[in-house]
């Protein structure tokens, strides 16, 4: 999968609404198919569980509503790591809490405009290209990485956190849990540590689509080409201990270790809270926020 054909699933049960949807993603190339009712949707998923990329999934209709489709893809094994958007009419926090605790961590609320869905698709796109990409990339053999028992490593660039996020998982139980979440922890050293790019700059960025080339053009500027993240890799008995440092003056980290309703609708800013929920089984920031220390179970050698 690329971004211009990405194949998204839009379930509605308001035929209107589903025209309206269409033609906002229309000039975005992707491939859309329908569903109008939960019932609908769930026969349509569980006949083709690797057909889509992004399912837009409305709250309220009959048969299934959205929180029970929901519910059954994220028990779902192929299913599960679809990125799901909830779109509805129902803007309250309490709404919005449970749809994310339930796993949808994209959130429209009705009305909505083009720019606004276009924002949000892309992104959650572009985050299951990169869980899709880290995944398929971790080595299938382990054996010499869980004989590792301390490391130092240092690195400048976002691909070059992809890089080691593969290498650390890989010496971890579970590689494919925890290497998303390990990425996530190191690109925000780079981009939002070193680079000092701020949560609204991102937010611009983002809906731009210049993001990753505002942080290629940073990295070449003198106050930050020479910066790098350091991370310090220990093994004690049956856990990995990570320690990443950025050069930054730090962040406000505690907003960010829960999912935040007030921001749900925004095209990032969910990654750390993904992360803690599902990914790392800890995640312990530190001092102002530019060192943060995970720990992850170990990959045990027999």
């Amino acid at each position: 999968m690329n971004g211009s054909n990405a194949s998204i699933l839009i379930v509605d049960d308001e035929p209107f609404n589903l025209q309206i949807i269409k033609e906002f993603l229309d000039n975005e190339n992707y491939t859309l198919f329908t569903a109008v009712d939960g019932q609908d949707a769930w026969e349509q998923l569980e006949q083709n569980p690797d057909k889509f990329d992004v399912i837009l999934l409305d709250r309220m209709m009959p048969k299934l509503d959205g929180m029970q489709v929901l519910a059954r893809i994220k028990a779902h094994q192929t299913l599960k790591s679809i990125p799901v958007v909830f779109q509805t009419a129902k803007s309250s926090t309490q709404d919005i809490i449970e749809g994310m605790n339930l796993g949808a961590y994209y959130y429209l609320t009705k009305p909505f405009d083009d720019e606004m869905l276009c924002s949000i698709v892309r992104t959650a796109i572009e985050d299951k290209m990169r869980y899709d990409l880290l995944t398929m990339e971790l080595e299938e053999s382990v054996r010499g990485l869980a004989m590792l028992q301390n490391a130092y490593f240092e690195y400048k660039t976002i691909d070059e956190a992809n890089d080691l996020a593969k290498l650390l998982a890989n010496s971890c139980a579970r590689p494919d849990k925890v290497v998303t979440g390990i990425s996530e922890l190191l690109i925000n050293a780079v981009e939002h540590g070193n680079l000092k790019i701020c949560y609204d700059e991102k937010s611009r960025l983002a809906a731009q689509g210049e993001w990753i080339n505002e942080v290629k053009k940073r990295q070449s500027l003198d106050e930050h080409k020479n910066k790098k993240v350091a991370v310090h890799f220990k093994k004690e008995g049956s856990i990995n201990r990570i320690l990443i440092e950025d050069e930054g003056a730090g962040f406000e980290w505690q907003a960010f270790l829960e999912l935040d309703p007030e921001r749900a609708v925004d095209s990032h800013g969910r990654g750390i809270a993904m992360a803690k929920m599902h990914s790392l089984d800890e995640i312990n920031f530190q001092g102002c926020g530019n060192k943060v220390e995970i720990i992850v179970p170990a990959c045990v050698t027999e």
